[in-house]
């Protein structure tokens, strides 16, 4: 693998001049004050629409910033990167437009549309080679190919070319806004992102809180901190793909332990319910990792009042395909999706039963299917609720529990739930 000779340290100046490179192929994305979160939160909240950058997130900015810099032996050696899928389409776009040949290493597990769309952006220039569980195995295997074939590693956030070009988000936040915000809410998935905003928004408005929000499922940042040094989860939830990093960079951590103000955790219920309230009030469509910013703000609506605040929407390259399980976790997190295993007694009219006597008048079954078809004693039945209200929660547990039948409340186990939903 080539070995890039940068500096360790990323500087205003650096962002600076990231920007004036990236002036070449991007647009600043717009920075949109939300009138419904500002009434719901009593403050201003502007959102940064990376969505809406040509690869549809942020990542463009580091990887252009990379790739660009790149002596000529190095680009014609040709680049390698690994990523679950954002940096991956910006990596692509780069070579295209530089005409350079790059290998593009994913997880197995990247939904569709972000391998369909790093195959438009890079078009002849690229090849995708999908290996590992995980960015983190992904990118294993780039940088063992990379030692081997002898190419350029660009790395998604460990880099402080990178780090830069993701620092001009902040740049750009700062001259958008009439006055300099009071917060900014921004992703962590390597850190690359956060660590660039904080940077030089620390050096130009440092009365500015930079919040760090992590997925519950993959916190490594959070864990980072806790033991001060950057460590490696042993395993991760994978559902929100732009920030599932078991280890977060070694430059990045540096940066977040001295000017992140705070880390924000969310549930990916949580997450998921944002996501469908951004659809269907704004017509955003965002990734989960996109929607962790304003998930995060219910964790800070005291602190926030009165403020302004900005929420950097990192992406929106978000899978059709993925809505129905989006749903399905929201519905489970607010309490209103539950699912139980249902002991019938095997006796005429139990169903019928369970229909006219348990459900409310408002409950709906939404998934029923016995688990046991051959057993003369009871009949076992895996069973999808979905109420109306939350609070109807208690009425039905009690007349559950007044029946014949015994039962398993499968939401309260998480390993079965997973198992089984």
């Amino acid at each position: 693998m080539r070995k890039m000779v940068v500096s360790s340290k990323v500087g205003l100046e650096d962002i600076i001049r990231a920007n004036h490179v990236l002036s070449r192929v991007i647009e600043p994305s717009p920075l949109q004050r939300n009138e419904l979160l500002s009434n719901l939160y009593e403050c201003n909240v502007y959102l940064k629409r990376e969505d809406m950058q040509i690869v549809r997130s942020f990542k463009i900015r580091g990887a252009y910033n990379v790739i660009q810099s790149l002596t000529p032996e190095e680009r014609e050696a040709g680049v390698v990167c690994a990523s679950a899928g954002n940096h991956a389409q910006g990596v692509a776009y780069s070579c295209k437009q530089l005409g350079i040949e790059g290998k593009i290493f994913m997880p197995t597990t990247t939904p569709r549309q972000k391998i369909s769309q790093v195959k438009l952006f890079g078009g002849s220039f690229v090849e995708v080679i999908l290996t590992g569980d995980s960015f983190d195995d992904s990118s294993n295997h780039a940088k063992a190919y990379c030692a081997q074939e002898n190419k350029v590693f660009i790395h998604p956030f460990d880099d402080v070319r990178t780090i830069a070009g993701q620092g001009t988000v902040g740049l750009e936040i700062l001259n958008q806004m009439p006055e300099s915000p009071d917060f900014i809410f921004a992703t962590i998935g390597g850190g690359g992102l956060v660590a660039g905003v904080a940077t030089y928004v620390d050096s130009v408005s440092p009365r500015t809180r930079i919040i760090g929000v992590e997925p519950e499922g993959a916190a490594s940042m959070t864990e980072a901190l806790k033991q001060g040094k950057v460590v490696t989860l042993s395993t991760i939830e994978k559902f929100v793909d732009g920030a599932a990093v078991k280890q977060v960079g070694e430059l990045t951590f540096d940066i977040c332990k001295e000017k992140l103000e705070d880390i924000v955790i969310v549930p990916s219920g949580k997450e998921c319910t944002t996501i469908l309230e951004l659809y269907n009030n704004n017509a955003i469509v965002i990734e989960p990792a996109g929607a962790l910013p304003v998930a995060a703000l219910d964790a800070y609506r005291e602190q926030i009042r009165g403020k302004n605040v900005v929420c950097i929407i990192s992406g929106g390259n978000n899978d059709i395909d993925r809505m129905q399980q989006i749903k399905e976790r929201s519905l489970v997190y607010e309490g209103l999706k539950h699912y139980f295993i249902l002991n019938f007694p095997q006796r005429a009219g139990a169903l019928r039963e369970f229909l006219e006597e348990v459900l409310g008048p408002t409950d709906d079954i939404t998934r029923f299917e016995y688990t046991k078809k051959n057993n003369r004693d009871d009949a076992p039945a895996l069973v999808g609720i979905e109420l109306k209200n939350k609070d109807d929660y208690e009425g039905l547990i009690e007349r559950l529990s007044q029946k014949d039948y015994g039962y398993i409340e499968i939401n309260k186990d998480p390993k079965l739930f997973n198992l089984l939903i």
